[in-house]
């Protein structure tokens, strides 16, 4: 997953842009947005009603809109897909 990049809402502006997976659990998922020096990491967690992951990076809020099952479901294929291929 360390090549895999996520898309994410920006709630203020309704902006979508594509932010690089760092991590990717179903309690917590870290992204990194933007390059270089200029780069931020920012911490997804679950919302109280699990349809979707949300954090905030210099005061604003970012949603990655998928359910706590949806990415789940995501890991347990790259981990069935990992295994195939990895030996």
């Amino acid at each position: 997953m360390s090549n895999e990049k996520i898309k994410v809402r920006v709630t203020e502006s309704d902006q979508v842009m594509s932010v690089q997976l760092i991590e990717k659990r179903p309690e917590r998922i870290k992204v990194l947005l933007g390059e270089g020096d200029h780069s931020v990491r920012c911490e997804l967690l679950p919302t109280p009603n699990g349809r979707a992951y949300a954090g905030t990076v210099m005061g604003r809020e970012i949603v990655y809109e998928r359910s706590r099952q949806e990415v789940e479901e995501d890991i347990a294929k790259f981990k069935a897909t990992f295994r195939q291929h990895g030996r």
